[in-house]
């Protein structure tokens, strides 16, 4: 597959909430290299620290957008209070592209039977990643409409349709973002200027997975050994440019309500990820995983599905 040319979003204004790691980070960076003017939200500065405790900054996003081509503006926001994202939306003028990817649940995440782990660590994922998007969403909508063509993200995990993912607070968190792009493109109805889709990335090479597995993105591949179906990972650009395709579509539209993975996207666009391969996570776990998780010996070639 050839790659199209590529998104143009020059003129265009955008806000990714979440974007301090991780994918939201990417999605901006990617957002600005195709020259959109990037309202960078999280709460992570210089100076402040969320209750995560990671070191990346909302001010390095925006840096890595400047340095992309794009204009990166962050702004320090808690998604979960209504005033602070007031306050954020009271410095935005226009807004084109709204990917709501607000997590925060990095330190919460709890594998196997809910009812075993702390209550308070599963209702703070519950607040910090749900109710954030919708507090996100009730104040940036009103400014996605005055948009001539606007374009809402609602960022997830994991395929639609996906059984069990996690744990039960998990699961619905991230299903629940998922059927929020859904509703939303149905309440959007009347509003043909606006499209509203869910994203997913696929097995992610994100700062906090990268550590996790002992690895650095230079290396990355060392981690296969211990965890095979990481040859199949991506970059959390891969979703980032897949997102910056749609955004520069006409005719996105046609997708409205529904779920996209990086890998559907890659395939409907033809773009890569930052080493020029494709991975395509999806067909991956459809062939093998899924076989694999059924009892099935299933023998196949990674690179054939990058």
């Amino acid at each position: 597959m050839s790659p199209r040319s590529e998104p143009d979003l020059s003129g265009k204004v955008a806000v990714v909430t979440g974007a301090t790691r991780g994918a939201g980070r990417a999605i901006a960076v990617e957002l600005g290299a195709a020259g959109a003017t990037v309202f960078v939200g999280g709460r992570t500065t210089r100076s402040q620290r969320s209750e995560i405790g990671r070191s990346e900054t909302i001010e390095e996003t925006a840096e890595l957008v400047d340095a992309a081509g794009g204009k990166g503006i962050a702004i320090r926001c808690d998604f979960t209070v209504p005033s602070e994202v007031d306050a954020f939306a009271a410095r935005i003028d226009r807004l084109d592209v709204f990917v709501n990817d607000v997590w925060g649940g990095e330190n919460l995440v709890e594998w196997g039977k809910f009812w075993e782990h702390d209550l308070d660590r599963q209702l703070r994922m519950w607040r910090n990643g749900l109710e954030s998007h919708l507090v996100a969403l009730h104040r940036l909508m009103p400014l996605v409409l005055r948009s001539d063509d606007g374009l809402v993200v609602e960022v997830t995990d994991g395929e639609d349709g996906e059984a069990y993912f996690v744990n039960l607070t998990y699961d619905a968190v991230k299903s629940s973002v998922r059927r929020f792009g859904e509703v939303l493109a149905k309440d959007l109805k009347d509003h043909p200027n606006v499209t509203a889709v869910s994203a997913t990335p696929g097995f992610l090479r994100s700062e906090q997975m990268l550590e996790e597995f002992g690895v650095t993105e230079a290396n990355w591949r060392d981690a296969i050994e211990k965890v095979p179906d990481y040859a199949l990972s991506e970059t959390p650009h891969y979703l980032g440019r897949g997102l910056a395709h749609l955004a520069a579509d006409p005719g996105r539209r046609r997708f409205a309500g529904q779920c996209l993975s990086s890998w559907r996207l890659k395939r409907e666009y033809g773009f890569t990820d930052l080493d020029g391969s494709q991975p395509d996570w999806g067909r991956w776990y459809e062939e093998v995983v899924k076989p694999r998780m059924g009892g099935a010996v299933v023998e196949a070639d990674p690179e054939e599905y990058r």
